[in-house]
């Protein structure tokens, strides 16, 4: 680590650091043109990129930033590595509620709904974490990444989910508009079979490309593509061919809550103009 601090606090500074359990040795490596800065090395037991040695960084950067009016900034290839994952991590916490707040709004609004749209975007995550935890396992098993790039889980994530509510929309949107004269679960048979083909065609395609990424040499893009690939597979054979039309079937028309079953209300309208079309029929109704 490289500790630049004010020259008058440099030895307070180097002791304060010194003092931290994990450091072996402080040593002053000069000072700025003008004498008002001074930069101080200091060298940790632990190996870099451990967790040990990101733990190291946090304890010198508090023990330096208590030493009054020293002004002393903790940096370094291993403090740089703790900045980036704790900015990833924000990122993360971030962006993520972010999408998944858009995509409720827009499935909310699509489907007149607040049940089916919770519901789906719930799938929706656990199938995008789990295919970044395949492909993390698999690029580890497969090609030896010790580990995913740093933007790797934030990317892949935003992929997964942006590409499974495409197919959610298409599959869910034909349910409903089947709905509206078949009921749920019929609907529910009719969709899949009417928008299964063009699913499972268009996720063995876009897998495929995502998996042509795999094979470049940039680790990031490769991990990437692994991920995505094995995640469209997953949402297009498993999710959306069984887990949503599963959920839809189970559930049935309360999916739709809080509004009307659409086939329900159409039934009855279609009663109500029977009936005023036919006076034996309503009368029969009646009886």
């Amino acid at each position: 680590m490289i500790v630049v601090a004010e020259t008058a606090k440099a030895d307070a500074v180097a002791r304060a650091a010194g003092e931290v359990p994990g450091v072996v040795r402080t040593t002053p490596a000069g000072t700025s043109a003008d004498g008002s800065r001074s930069k101080i090395l200091v060298t940790g037991e632990p190996a870099p990129g451990t967790s040990a040695s990101l733990d190291l960084v946090r304890g010198v950067r508090d023990a330096v930033h208590a030493v009054p009016e020293a002004n002393a900034l903790v940096g370094g290839a291993v403090a740089a590595d703790l900045d980036a994952r704790e900015g990833t991590l924000r990122d993360i916490l971030l962006i993520v509620p972010l999408v998944l707040a858009v995509s409720l709004v827009v499935l909310m609004v699509l489907l007149r709904a607040v049940l089916a749209p919770v519901l789906l975007l719930l799938v929706n995550t656990a199938s995008a974490l789990a295919a970044i935890g395949a492909g993390a396992w698999l690029s580890r098993t497969l090609f030896g990444w010790g580990a995913l790039d740093l933007p790797v889980p934030l990317l892949a994530f935003l992929f997964l989910v942006a590409l499974g509510i495409d197919y959610t929309i298409f599959l869910v949107h034909r349910i409903r508009s089947e709905g509206a004269l078949l009921g749920t679960r019929a609907a529910t048979v009719e969709g899949l079979a009417s928008t299964g083909g063009v699913i499972t065609s268009a996720g063995i395609v876009l897998a495929a490309v995502f998996a042509a990424l795999g094979v470049l040499p940039l680790v990031t893009l490769g991990q990437i593509g692994l991920i995505v690939g094995v995640g469209v597979l997953v949402d297009t054979f498993v999710v959306r061919t069984l887990v949503v039309p599963a959920v839809f079937a189970l559930i049935g028309d309360r999916i739709w809550w809080p509004t009307r079953l659409p086939h329900a209300s159409a039934r009855g309208a279609e009663e109500e103009e029977s009936k005023d079309a036919d006076p034996t029929a309503a009368l029969a109704a009646t009886r």
